[in-house]
């Protein structure tokens, strides 16, 4: 962004405080650090909350850091191998967020100035909504991918079809009853009415039905074209799109990267995201599949113990390597469906083959394959031979590879960062 549009868009707003709230893994965190880096730009002041493992990121950025959460807790919780199943992960997940909550409210006490504060927070900082109930700030809740917008229109990655609503809408309203009351409310209730309690709230319940989204401004970061907006979501919704990083921010490719890469022929990359401890039956997988296809292969994980002991020479493994630059260089992504690796593949008009686990994942493979580019397997049949035969199909569609560049250049024409800094700076002035 230039200096001059920086000031320009931050004349058209008096400069005020944010309050940025991230809990989660770098997917959840670099999206909302990413808006405040352009808030900072457009001259407010900005102050984000997050786990020490993202502290040289913020302060690099230029916000106010403040620690939030126990990143022993974290790692412990990335360790569980349960994490990734359902519904065992959803109770791990939420128990572990229900920890974060005291400590988001105080951060957001200690800085509230009325009349010119706004917090932004995913919605996993459940703290950042009490705050919003308790002291009136204005909230933006942030949504980085469409399965949290519950829906009676829309089941996960289609939309139903109009003439069998009569039928689906009680399915889903009984489904999402049992939801809420044998999974969700357990984990949720005992320690948010407790803390609610403390402050002079009354008690809640059916959390993720309505309460997760702020009265105030819900933004979606994801474009209209990837999840058509439902009838039934929250009126403040806000489609922003897919915010990355700017390619020319990145850092360059390592000169072993560029090496390998200038080595051979496109090489198929294989990730299975920053949170995924249990991936080494992935990548053996996906090596072998490698050599049934004759193809080269790039192997990004940050955990040793998943990396199989002997490469071949033709595929090879880098703990990290910016996905905006090296994905327009890949045959293809083979991946876990995390939002933010699969919108880095669609802008790169990369072809995905997606292995979904747990949370917003088989939603995001739905979608993928709806939008014809890309194919999904389950993670239970992820073998080497079912690996390499959906590879065979997915890089020799025409089809896929066709709509694989009309996707991408959906991309050249959107701003979601500025759009959703538009959006929050609308609330600048406003109680919530």
């Amino acid at each position: 962004m230039s200096p001059d549009r920086g000031r320009s868009a931050a004349s058209l707003t008096a400069p005020g405080r944010v309050l940025i709230v991230a809990l989660g893994s770098g997917g959840d965190v670099y999206p909302l650090l990413a808006l405040g880096r352009e808030l900072r730009a457009r001259g407010h002041e900005v102050a984000m909350a997050t786990t020490s493992d993202f502290e040289s990121a913020v302060v690099d950025a230029g916000l106010e850091y403040s620690a939030i959460g126990d990143d022993l807790s974290r790692r412990e919780t990335e360790q569980d191998p349960d994490l990734w199943k359902f519904p065992q992960g959803v109770k791990i997940l939420f128990g572990r967020l229900t920890d974060a909550v005291p400590p988001t409210y105080q951060f957001i006490a200690d800085r509230y100035e009325p009349g010119r504060t706004v917090v932004v927070s995913n919605f996993l900082a459940f703290g950042a909504r009490v705050a919003r109930e308790k002291l009136g700030v204005p909230l933006a809740t942030v949504h980085l991918s469409p399965v949290m917008l519950r829906s009676l229109h829309a089941q996960p990655g289609r939309v139903v079809d109009p003439k069998r609503l009569w039928l689906v809408r009680p399915l889903r309203r009984v489904f999402t009853f049992l939801m809420d009351r044998y999974l969700f409310d357990p984990v949720l209730s005992p320690r948010l009415n407790a803390f609610r309690s403390d402050l002079g709230l009354p008690p809640h319940s059916r959390w993720m039905k309505s309460w997760i989204h702020s009265p105030d401004l819900v933004l979606g970061l994801f474009p209209e074209w990837f999840a058509e907006r439902q009838p039934d979501w929250p009126a403040c919704t806000a489609l922003t799109g897919f915010p990355l990083a700017d390619v020319s921010a990145q850092p360059e490719l390592a000169p072993e990267v560029e090496e390998f890469l200038g080595a051979g022929e496109p090489p198929i990359v294989f990730t299975f995201g920053t949170a995924m401890a249990f991936g080494r039956e992935f990548f053996e997988a996906s090596v072998e599949a490698c050599r049934r296809l004759v193809r080269r292969g790039l192997l990004l994980t940050r955990f040793d113990e998943q990396v199989p002991s002997h490469l071949p020479a033709d595929v090879q493994r880098f703990r990290y390597v910016p996905l905006g630059r090296l994905l327009p260089r890949a045959a293809a992504l083979v991946h876990h469906g995390g939002v933010g690796t699969m919108a880095q593949a669609l802008a790169a008009g990369c072809p995905q083959l997606i292995t979904p686990m747990n949370f917003d994942q088989p939603d995001n493979a739905a979608r993928v394959e709806a939008l014809g580019v890309g194919l999904r397997l389950r993670p239970k049949d992820y073998s080497a031979a079912r690996a390499a035969a959906k590879l065979e199909d997915l890089l020799h569609s025409a089809h896929i590879a066709e709509k694989s560049r009309k996707i991408a250049a959906r991309f050249q024409s959107e701003n979601p960062v500025e759009r959703s800094c538009e959006r929050i700076e609308s609330l600048l002035g406003k109680s919530g």
